[in-house]
């Protein structure tokens, strides 16, 4: 059964990009029902439009929350979504919308959680002089960075590596590691519905 993904990206959407690829070889059983964007510039909702895929831009501001989470709900209320997908989303979901979701949406994060949530994970990592970092695909809770995780992969942190030159290389394993956990927690998702 093919999973029906709302996906809210607020920047160059390069995860969300991976997903469609991902679609595109086969590898991930999806349909992608909405692109949904804090920002009318991210790059995401470009890509977006040239797959053909509806796309929504809504500020995410303190004041405007509300009604962009009234938004995403009414999204995947018309489209049947299964899953709420992060992709490089940079806004705090509210507790209340992630309770009416629980369980449906899922993020990626570039470390190794439960260590550096937040912002500039390869910041951290590299300020703590870590050797292993990575990225975590895990559920969304009403606490940052704090859900069930879903899945993994490690990337060594190499001698020389800024913040920079770490984040390309997590980037990389996020694109690979994100439509396969996405697959695999669909299919779980699903068969228990």
């Amino acid at each position: 059964m093919t999973v029906k993904l709302t996906v809210l990206a607020s920047g160059r959407g390069s995860n969300f990009g991976a997903i469609l690829d991902a679609i595109e070889r086969g590898e991930l059983d999806a349909r992608v029902t909405a692109l949904i964007s804090d920002q009318s510039a991210a790059p995401a909702l470009e890509r977006a439009r040239a797959a053909g895929i509806p796309t929504l831009v809504q500020s995410c501001r303190k004041a405007d929350k509300p009604a962009f989470e009234q938004a995403v709900t009414e999204q995947v209320q018309q489209s049947g979504s299964d899953l709420i997908i992060l992709a490089g989303f940079m806004r705090l979901l509210s507790a209340d919308f992630v309770e009416r979701h629980a369980g449906r949406i899922l993020n990626i994060h570039p470390s190794l959680l439960p260590s550096f949530k937040g912002l500039d994970a390869p910041v951290q990592a590299v300020e703590a002089g870590v050797k292993i970092s990575g990225c975590t695909v895990h559920v969304v809770t009403a606490d940052m960075d704090a859900g069930p995780i879903i899945a993994q992969a490690a990337v060594p942190v190499q001698e020389g590596d800024t913040a920079d030159t770490l984040a390309a290389r997590i980037l990389v394993e996020e694109h690979r590691l994100f439509p396969a956990a996405i697959q695999t927690y669909s299919r779980q998702l699903l068969v228990g519905a």
